[in-house]
């Protein structure tokens, strides 16, 4: 864990789990906070251990001590209080673990979507790069010893190699800068904002954006329900966890709605969060009093869907990047051994 900024889903979800535990086998959180603190394993974890338990020694509420280390969301600890003040703080630990768990097998889904066309794009460049630069010299040097030379597209990709040599340290340096660019989007909070901007404005891109937007509704949704908070608390808490600015505005429009005197399912179908299907078994949900259930089996379906499309593009991918690189390295060789074979030919 770190202590100097936001932890990340995998340490909150560790946290709570641990928590969880603890406080379903009816230990005080004091106590269980020593516990974790006996046996954490970092520095940065025995400072935020020991944060809270100087602060609930003191007669303060678990929430509190929490709040002060300063590395949580407000969610968590918006989350915390409720659940001290309606008395299943254990279920509320369990569901934020949960809830954390989620949201970093999509993040790590999302990672590796990302990974895999940036590898192959590099991998693609390299070996361009290595075919214009080191290979066609050595197909002009032959060339030029069975008195020809190079012409057409060959001669502008051997121009072409030349030029990259002879501009080695910029290229180099805007390779480096592609680099970074990867390490930028992939690993910092503002990248990763960048990159999902980027993303909405390409339409297969945007449909899973979409697809993962509703899905983190359905869950915050499910878990500020199943913890006594009331619908219209949970939509604004909900808002706030919500990235995807279409989906925050859906939401607003939801908000009003229910303002107007509308019902849940009514709302949501007039906002266009959710088709008609899943707005129905919220309808069923309110009825019945099991609206958290519901949104929580909505979660788990957009999740399961938030994968397929995953899978989905990286299956598209795959073979696109493979097929475009074999075409490029086959026509630069093409554009070669065809003249070549040419020459030959005509000499013998």
């Amino acid at each position: 864990m770190k202590g100097t900024q936001i932890l990340n889903n995998r340490e909150i979800s560790f946290f709570c789990s641990q928590m969880s535990m603890l406080q379903q086998a009816g230990i005080a959180p004091v106590e269980g906070m020593r516990i974790l603190l006996s046996d954490a394993k970092t520095a940065d974890a025995k400072r935020i251990y020991q944060q809270i338990l100087d602060v609930c020694s003191t007669g303060q509420p678990f929430s509190e001590g929490v709040k002060s280390c300063g590395v949580f969301p407000e969610y968590v600890l918006h989350m915390l209080r409720l659940g001290e003040e309606s008395g299943n703080l254990d279920d509320v630990m369990s569901a934020l673990a949960e809830y954390y768990e989620r949201e970093e097998d999509i993040s790590d889904s999302l990672h590796s979507a990302i990974s895999y066309p940036f590898i192959m794009i590099g991998m693609m460049v390299v070996v361009i790069l290595v075919l214009i630069t080191k290979v066609l010299p050595i197909f002009n040097q032959v060339f030029k010893q069975l008195g020809s030379e190079m012409s057409g597209f060959s001669a502008s990709l051997l121009h072409l190699g030349n030029q990259i040599n002879q501009y080695s340290l910029i290229f180099l340096g805007f390779l480096i800068l592609l680099l970074c660019f990867y390490f930028y989007t992939a690993k910092t909070v503002s990248g990763k904002k960048m990159l999902k901007q980027l993303g909405n404005h390409i339409p297969f891109i945007r449909s899973f954006y979409d697809s993962m937007a509703s899905g983190r509704f359905a869950s915050g949704m499910a878990l500020t329900l199943s913890s006594g908070m009331d619908t219209f608390q949970s939509l604004e808490l909900v808002s706030q966890l919500v990235e995807n600015k279409g989906m925050q505005a859906k939401i607003e429009s939801c908000k009003t709605a229910l303002l107007k005197g509308s019902n849940l399912s009514e709302a949501i179908i007039e906002a266009g969060i959710f088709s008609n299907f899943y707005a129905r078994m919220i309808a069923v949900g309110f009825r019945t009093g099991s609206t958290d259930q519901v949104m929580k089996k909505i979660a788990e379906n957009y999740d399961k869907e938030t994968t397929r499309k995953l899978s989905s593009i990286i299956s598209i991918l795959e073979p696109t990047l493979v097929i475009v690189l074999s075409l490029i390295v086959g026509l630069i060789l093409l554009s070669v051994i065809l003249p070549l074979m040419g020459i030959m030919s005509s000499i013998g």
